[in-house]
């Protein structure tokens, strides 16, 4: 397998030294729209062995990056951008015959009446619109395949399969006791990402009704992470898993919920009613510039935050409903990175590493014909055991609690 890695921001960068302990790939090309940054990931982490190199790319031209995958005769590009840059790589990938994998999905669109009820366009509505095409060609888009979506829908798959005879809800739980010494405010991923996600309107999918919207921050509950990190406030946030994994999993209701803490909110609302989270650009003096990407460029790059950033986070997915045994049963999957581990280790925070370690795995798994397939399809379209067996064999072994039933 010869991988294009589009992006060496945090992501992208924390890619290398987690591939570099592989050997399932002949090459992988770094590349970024500032070259540099691509051939500093690969200075970093080559180790003189010559599979990795370095190219500037321009995310927003399919043609450009269809081009430089061809020329380096790569087979699957992994997109770690953010998400404004999904469909021109998606299309990319679909012009050079490879096989395309991200991490987050087609932006939305709210309902343009009644946002807070119903949905507009959903995350990944654009690209599941190709997915005959795909289909018809024998090609493979793996989309959401981060943690988050990602690990998160290999958990639900591992549940449905293993774990329960019916499931009553998946709620994806994601929290953290991270700190960064010396910011008041320094969020740990894309505050591009960030913004787009907890301040559109969280979708909700149930059986009978399928998605509705409600509004952000909505539905707040107090739920317990493992591994010390404790009781944390989360909120429902758009996110992937609600889109996909109705689609494969057979249950009656799914949520994303989000420890963000009373500070982040009031900060992402404060954007909001600031017009500083739009996109669309607003002449300043003889400029014109996107608000969000100011906010973006006066906060510290996540990517940078390693040597002062201390605690854990954690991605996990909660199930309730009949065990095997036709018991009531909750439990909780969860994977947790700590920070000064992944920094040590691998020179990468613990929020950024624990993205780029699953697409990986994936593509490893796609590589030795383990996970094999044709379309537009979600992690959890593909057997959960072998992704998690190989987690472990990364050296990042996954939980699971069983919890007190609530009742179904």
């Amino acid at each position: 397998m010869r991988i294009l890695v589009v992006g060496c921001g945090g992501v992208g960068s924390a890619v290398a030294p987690i591939a570099a302990r592989r050997d399932f790939y002949e090459r992988i090309v770094f590349s970024d729209v500032v070259e540099a940054r691509a051939r500093s990931v690969v200075e970093r982490y080559d180790g003189g062995t010559g599979r990795f190199s370095a190219a500037r790319v321009d995310a927003s031209d399919a043609a450009s990056v269809a081009a430089l995958a061809k020329e380096h005769r790569c087979d699957a590009i992994m997109n770690a951008v953010d998400p404004r840059f999904v469909m021109p790589i998606f299309h990319a990938a679909f012009e050079a015959g490879a096989t395309y994998l991200d991490m987050a999905m087609s932006l939305s669109e709210p309902h343009p009446e009644r946002p807070h009820e119903l949905v507009g366009k959903k995350l990944g509505d654009d690209q599941f619109a190709e997915a005959e095409a795909w289909e018809g060609r024998g090609l493979l888009a793996l989309v959401g395949c981060g943690v988050e979506p990602g690990l998160s829908d290999v958990f639900a798959r591992y549940a449905a399969d293993h774990l329960f005879s019916e499931i009553d809800e998946i709620g994806v739980r994601d929290g953290a006791n991270l700190e960064v010494q010396g910011c008041d405010f320094a969020p740990s991923f894309s505050i591009w990402t960030t913004i787009e996600e907890c301040l559109n309107p969280p979708v909700v999918w149930e059986k009978g009704r399928g998605w509705y919207a409600t509004p952000p921050f909505s539905e707040p509950e107090t739920f317990t992470f493992p591994e010390g990190i404790g009781p944390i406030e989360c909120v429902n946030v758009e996110h992937e898993e609600v889109l996909l994994i109705p689609r494969w999993i057979d249950c009656e209701r799914v949520t994303f919920k989000y420890g963000l803490g009373d500070e982040f909110i009031q900060i992402l609302q404060t954007l909001h009613k600031l017009g500083l989270d739009r996109t669309e650009p607003v002449r300043v003096g003889p400029v014109d510039v996107s608000p969000r990407d100011v906010v973006a460029a006066c906060l510290p790059d996540p990517a940078t935050l390693g040597d002062r950033m201390t605690g854990k986070t954690c991605a996990g997915t909660w199930v309730r409903g009949l065990g095997p045994d036709g018991a009531v049963r909750e439990v909780y999957l969860y994977h947790v990175a700590d920070t000064e581990e992944t920094w040590a280790k691998d020179g990468a925070q613990a929020v950024v590493w624990q993205t780029a370690l699953n697409p990986v795995i994936a593509l490893e798994l796609l590589a030795t014909g383990v996970w094999e397939g044709a379309g537009v399809l979600g992690p959890e379209a593909f057997d959960a055991v072998p992704f998690l067996d190989l987690l472990k064999g990364y050296g990042s072994p996954w939980g699971i609690e069983e919890r007190t039933p609530s009742g179904v």
